[in-house]
């Protein structure tokens, strides 16, 4: 029984790394020269599936920065990234699953998600807002009364949504579910809603895109703050840092401001986003 005893004990400390390194993602991307980065293919200018077939954004151009600084890390001859398209309410199991090593969107970095995940550092700060007909008239969100809208499921957007709703008193509005930003875009240019909420930068762009800007329009009103992060796995701290060692490092040497400017034009001199980059340029 004492012999029994003992060997099952080597059992278990033997292979307490080996389970450790099986879940490790740096272990993962080492053994199998691939990370697989998780994207959206409609959240532009962050995340998009471009012209070409391939990726591309604000984020996606920061996740190709950080899989390049990690393959130096690691002294890998080569890293493939496997781009693993991800719908929005996918991003979060996604990377809890062990499907993707990390999402580059516009997640918002929230206490709730945090049960489930962990963040990296941020990477871009937003609000939420309103694209609205010119038609519905609507100038403000104390005008939303009667109006139909639409949010995208599962989104931050959706619980800042009821309670701008709840703070001016409006009950009588239709709230419709979307499942992305182009289902929301055609419904709004085929006149089956009045109002879309979402990210105003992510807004921005799709009025831009759209096939007649001038009846669509942006308000000013900010209904809430957003701050941007990349999820990563809980518990795996050594990835996490290894991110976050290519995000200070392009923040302290403003590689991130050619970045920042290819997507949204020239970096402001004041306000939120260069806070976020001088706050968070932690040295070595």
């Amino acid at each position: 029984m004492r012999a029994l005893l003992t060997v099952a004990l080597l059992l278990a400390v033997f292979a307490a790394p080996a389970a450790a390194a099986d879940t490790d993602t740096l272990f993962k991307i080492r053994r199998a020269s691939t990370i697989a980065i998780g994207y959206s293919e409609s959240a532009k200018p962050f995340s998009f599936l471009a012209p070409d077939g391939k990726p591309a954004g604000y984020s996606v151009d920061l996740c190709r920065e950080i899989a390049a600084g990690i393959q130096r890390d690691l002294n890998l001859p080569r890293l493939e990234i496997k781009w693993v398209k991800l719908p929005p309410d996918a991003r979060i199991s996604a990377v809890v699953s062990g499907r993707v090593d990390i999402e580059c969107g516009s997640t918002t970095r929230t206490l709730s998600r945090e049960a489930q995940v962990d963040f990296t550092n941020l990477t871009f700060v937003d609000g939420a807002s309103l694209l609205v007909t010119a038609a519905s008239g609507i100038q403000r969100p104390a005008q939303l009364a009667g109006k139909r809208i639409a949010v995208v499921q599962t989104s931050t957007t959706e619980r800042v949504l009821g309670e701008t709703l709840k703070r001016f008193s409006i009950t009588n509005a239709t709230i419709f579910a979307v499942k992305d930003h182009p289902e929301a875009l055609t419904a709004l240019e085929d006149g089956k809603i009045d109002v879309y909420a979402s990210d105003r930068v992510i807004l921005a762009g799709l009025r831009a895109g759209a096939r007649d800007p001038a009846k669509l329009v942006l308000l000013d009103d900010y209904l809430s703050y957003e701050p941007y992060a990349f999820v990563v796995r809980r518990n795996d701290s050594s990835f996490r840092l290894a991110v976050n060692r290519v995000l200070a490092r392009l923040y302290r040497s403003a590689e991130v401001v050619p970045i920042y400017e290819k997507w949204f034009g020239p970096m402001p001199e004041g306000g939120l986003i260069p806070a976020v980059f001088a706050l968070q340029s932690v040295p070595e």
